[in-house]
Parts: C-alpha cells; structure tokens; sequence
C-alpha cells in the first residue's frame, strides 16, 4: 500500500474511534452543559402566576464535575438519548426538548459515560434523572430515602422509572451526613436539601477562579420563587423545603457562594456552555 492512501485510512478509523478519557485537570473545573428546555404548562404549582415570570419555560442543564481525582456526573437531563432520532433533530419527552444526545456533548469534551467516576443527582424526579442509565458503571452518591422512592411500588408519576433503573445493580454510597466531600479535599460538597423531594440535595462548588458556586437542584425553580419567598404547592413537604431553603441562604451568605439556579432559563443562557467551562 502507498503511503498517499496511509493517512486517509487513519482518519476514518480516528473518527469512528470512541471518544477516550479526558486528561485529568490541575484543578477543579466545571462544564455545564445544555439538556433542553421545558415548556411549563401551568404555573400555578409555582404560586405565580405567568405576568409575574420573565419566562414561563424552564431551563434543564446538566453539570459535569472534573477534578484531579476523578469525575462527578451531577443530573442527566430530562430527554434519554434513545429518545433521539439516528438521522438528527431534537429529541422530546413529556414537556422536555433538547436538542443533542448527552452523550455526544460528553464526547466532544473527551469523554465516555464510563470515565465518570461518580454520579449524583439533585433527586428523582424525571426532567433530572433522564440519562442515569448511562452512568450505571459509574459509583452513584444517594440518599436512602431518595433511592427507597425511585425503587417503591408503584413508582411515582413524577419520574421515569425505565432512565435510572440500570442504577438498582451499580456500586452506591449512601449518604448519610448534611454534608458529602466527595473528593475529600472540600471542592465538591454534596449538601442536603430535603423537602421537594426526601433525599432532594444541592452541589457546592469551590472554584479557583470563579469563586464558589453553589448549584440548586429544585431548591428553587424560577428567581421570582425566591425573591417572592412562594413554596410550590406539589412539594414532598413543604415545611422541610422552607427550612432548607433558610439553611442553604445562611450557607450561601457564609461562603459568599453564588446560587446558580439549575431552572432559571434567563440566567443559564448566560452562562458559558461545554466544551468551554468554569475553573
């Protein structure tokens, strides 16, 4: 074979090869990646009426942690990759479009589900879990009393059981404190939150440059929420939402940590999007 035909064949077979492990970073770095919007039908679970919102729609982000030590995997979105179709175009679910698999936005930044060391979600509920499957290899970071809810029967019809099922037979570490190091150097602090769901949890980010961040899961949806202090209606319990909310807003005064929070479709598209992130 001549050398003129050696490089076009490389070519092809790099391109067709899986996307291998990112380099570790030297420091802590966060991607936030776009998983869709939702197109909330109704706002009144929200105690808002829609005049009193800047929007009605949701944003759905995903976060991928990278640390010295290894990954974390926080929330998966709402729309499953299956539910996109071979030839392009957005994928759908419930309320929910997005419109690129996750998976091939993790392969544009290096990686494969199975280079995620761990896995956490906010909770349970189906517009946050909808590609956990992919992540059933990956050590899963849960509450007891959110992992009894998304395993009871019947399930609850604020998921999707079939998107987290895989993770029934992945490594768990229950957690049972307030507070979860996850790297066991401060970084990366699971946080508990309970009350829109049991097990609900925050992510608390310590970032070089950025400053501190800290994700909200659905501590809040929309800022309007919080700046008119309304409680959703729908809440596992509404009385533990309040009481986590006055805890996380006395950590966040502490820390000086910025709330980013993960619904606020306003305040997401303004953040930088994966391949660029936040170190």
């Amino acid at each position: 074979m001549s050398r003129t035909w050696i490089v076009p064949i490389l070519a092809v077979i790099g391109a067709c090869a899986p996307a291998g492990a990112a380099t570790p970073p030297t420091s802590l770095r966060l991607y936030v990646i776009d998983c869709g919007i939702l197109d909330i039908p109704d706002t009144s679970n929200y105690q808002l009426k829609p005049e009193e919102l800047a929007t009605k729609n949701m944003s759905v982000a995903c976060f991928l942690v990278a640390h010295p030590k290894g990954t974390l995997m926080w929330d998966t979105g709402a729309v499953p990759d299956r539910n996109f179709k071979p030839g392009g175009g957005p994928g759908t679910l419930r309320y929910a479009t997005s419109q690129q698999p996750l998976q091939a936005k993790l392969n544009e930044i290096g990686y494969r589900p199975a280079d995620i060391t761990y896995l956490a979600n906010s909770h349970f509920h189906w517009d946050h879990i909808g590609n956990s499957n992919l992540f059933a290899g990956s050590t899963w970071l849960v509450r007891k009393e959110e992992r009894d809810i998304m395993f009871s029967e019947p399930p609850s019809p604020r998921t999707e059981p079939t998107n987290f099922s895989e993770l029934k037979n992945s490594k768990t570490i229950f957690i049972t404190k307030n507070e979860y190091d996850v790297f066991g150097d401060g970084s990366v602090i699971i946080k508990a939150a309970p009350g829109h769901s049991p097990g609900h949890q925050v992510l608390f980010l310590k970032l070089k440059k950025t400053g501190p961040v800290l994700l909200s899961g659905d501590l809040y949806h929309y800022p309007e929420e919080r700046k008119l202090h309304k409680i959703p209606t729908n809440e596992f319990d509404g009385q533990q939402t309040t009481a986590s909310r006055a805890d996380i807003e006395a950590f966040l005064k502490k820390t000086g940590a910025q709330l980013w929070i993960q619904h606020d479709l306003t305040a997401n598209r303004k953040l930088k999007k994966s391949p660029e992130f936040y170190e």
